[in-house]
């Protein structure tokens, strides 16, 4: 089980340092591209794109197939695309792989999930799903400043050719080390899509879509924020990032306990809360060059607390679809990647300065708490009463 959920882990590991390292970089590879940031956030937009397709599609074809395979099929899918992106030599070609790199994130998320959750003990299900995030959280800490650093100083694309190698290490391990589980031969497309028939379904979507979209607006511009508004030098920015990390290192191991104690409807809510208060600080503080480096790590740390309870309450809410359902998750948490990214632009475009995208985030994460309270009372509650 132990070598299991490192597999899992190192899957999270790659995923995050290709999803979340754009964001350190963005400077750097609109400049080589000869573009401005709002332009090359589109690349960002690809991918949380790529997300949103693969996860719900490729979960429902290859349903009838074993985990293990499916996860295989997943990393192989990242491995060659990723090595595409970092060695693309035109913009169509660039374009075109990023969005087929964000394919298989969402779809590996939700077979690991529920193949993590049947791993572990009861009453462990979403600390052993912490565990498999905490390969995204080893590579905020350690993998996104380590790439921003090379791609600020030598070249984006070396970035890029190490974490393509990374997917085929993740291929590996889950070769050698996953449990040959059985594929569930109960589930077709047609059962797995019916659960989009269902309102809670759609009310999950918009919880994990606008609450999420918080993080991603105040992420998406990190570098430009530190820079422009706290005046830290270039350098630092590779600091800030680590501290980023360290903050949702911590804080995926708090959300995954929370959500085992107190539920993880309720643990949902008291995340996205904290993070609207938490953004809305970094609002009225950016100007504060010291207060830069601790922010970084507390905002990273609530904002990252949110990811375990999510993952359970889809699963917790989807019997007999809960693979299909936390992929669509996913799927949804890239969505809101999306809407924070494009939103937190709109002020940046009307020449307001980098922290306003923050503030943007603060109605976000205020309306995921709301969603959330919402989904408690309409449906939690329903279930306890039937």
């Amino acid at each position: 089980m132990n070598k299991a959920l490192i597999a899992l882990a190192l899957g999270g590991l790659s995923i995050g340092m290709t999803e979340f390292t754009m964001m350190g970089i963005l400077p750097d590879i609109a400049k080589d591209l000869k573009i401005d940031i709002p332009t090359a956030s589109n690349l960002i937009a690809l991918y949380a794109l790529g997300v949103v397709v693969g996860a719900p599609t490729l979960v429902a074809f290859t349903s009838k197939y074993s985990p293990q395979k499916v996860l295989l099929f997943l990393m192989l899918l990242f491995f060659v695309f990723n090595g595409i992106f970092a060695i693309a030599p035109n913009k169509f070609l660039l374009l075109t792989s990023r969005f087929i790199a964000g394919l298989p994130h969402g779809a590996f998320f939700g077979v690991g999930s529920v193949v993590a959750a049947k791993l572990a003990k009861p009453g462990k299900e979403a600390q052993a799903i912490s565990m498999m995030f905490t390969g995204m959280t080893i590579a905020n800490l350690a993998g996104v400043p380590i790439g921003t650093y090379v791609g600020h100083h030598y070249s984006w694309r070396i970035t890029y050719a190490v974490i393509s190698v990374l997917g085929l290490v993740t291929f590996l391990a889950i070769y050698f080390w996953m449990p040959k589980l059985k594929a569930n031969n109960s589930s077709n497309i047609i059962k797995q899509i019916k659960y989009f028939t269902r309102w809670d379904a759609w009310l999950m979507v918009a919880v994990i879509a606008i609450g999420t979209g918080g993080l991603f607006a105040w992420i998406s511009y990190i570098a430009p924020l530190v820079t422009n508004v706290s005046k830290l030098p270039a350098d630092r920015v590779p600091l800030i990032m680590v501290l980023i990390g360290l903050g949702m290192f911590f804080g995926n191991i708090i959300g995954g306990k929370l959500a085992d104690s107190i539920s993880p409807s309720k643990a949902a809510i008291a995340s996205f809360t904290a993070m609207a208060i938490c953004l809305l600080v970094v609002f009225f503080t950016a100007h504060i060059t010291i207060l830069a480096y601790p922010m970084a790590f507390i905002t990273g740390m609530i904002s990252f607390s949110i990811g375990s309870p999510l993952q359970m309450m889809l699963i917790n809410n989807a019997k007999g679809a809960e693979t299909f359902a936390a992929s669509a998750g996913q799927a949804s948490f890239n969505i809101g990647n999306t809407l924070g990214a494009y939103l937190g632009a709109i002020p940046i475009t009307l020449q307001y300065t980098y922290n306003y995208p923050s503030l943007v985030g603060v109605v976000m994460a205020s309306f995921g708490a709301i969603l959330a309270y919402i989904f408690l009372i309409k449906v939690v509650r329903a279930q306890m009463n039937v």
